[in-house]
């Protein structure tokens, strides 16, 4: 073989090799048979510029929107605050195993709300908060003991006769009386606890800070039981 054949070869099968590991690394082939040719082995291959550019270029489309190939991800903050959107905090206190905020999906109901606190506590009056009810975000659900509930049952139905019980109410229904704010609500109550409960409904005058003119406005609002 001739100096000049040898150093074809060579050439030759120096462009093989780039071809190849051009073609692995890419993972295609570009060939095109051509049309009417005799020799099946005969085809036409890309400069290597092309090539790179070609695969370049594919790789790109397949990842361009519309594509079909794009996987669709949101981002941190928009799926954040798609969570965030679809969930509520509610307060859960009284008498339940594990009061506290609990943070629960949008739609959810008392029942979902106690299980969440871990249940009923052993002194809660189990009939007195509407487990069905639909809560919303910030809401305080109180679960009442047997007394508390029994207070709360009795002041509604003064509330709804118009009178207060000073022998029943607390110091939240006592601040509904005119003239009667916190400091003397407090005073009432703390009289009734030290000597029992009232007689009568002027005997409140014996009360602190509450005497005629005081109970002149809030005679026809009360009663005792």
């Amino acid at each position: 073989m001739s100096a000049e054949k040898t150093k074809n070869k060579i050439k030759n099968n120096i462009k093989s090799s780039i071809y190849q590991g051009l073609c692995g690394a890419a993972g295609l082939v570009l060939c095109v048979v051509l049309a009417g040719c005799h020799k099946a082995d005969r085809a036409i291959t890309l400069p290597v510029g092309e090539l790179i550019e070609t695969a370049e270029q594919g790789a790109a489309a397949e990842l361009m929107p519309g594509s079909g190939n794009l996987p669709e991800y949101a981002s941190g903050s928009e799926t954040q605050a798609s969570s965030e959107a679809s969930m509520i905090y509610v307060y859960v206190c009284g008498a339940v195993k594990e009061p506290g905020v609990v943070l629960l999906p949008e739609g959810s109901r008392g029942q979902d709300a106690l299980e969440a606190a871990g249940g009923f506590a052993e002194d809660a009056a189990k009939e007195a908060v509407n487990l069905a009810e639909v809560l919303t975000d910030g809401m305080k659900l109180y679960f009442p003991t047997p007394e508390e509930a029994l207070e709360a049952e009795i002041e509604s139905q003064e509330r709804d006769a118009g009178l207060i019980d000073i022998n029943t109410a607390g110091v939240e229904l006592l601040c509904t009386l005119p003239g009667i704010g916190e400091a003397r609500a407090k005073a009432i109550v703390a009289y009734r606890e030290e000597h029992g409960a009232f007689g009568s409904a002027e005997e409140i005058m014996q009360v602190s800070g509450i005497k005629d003119s005081a109970y002149n406005k809030i005679k026809a609002l009360i009663t005792v039981k």
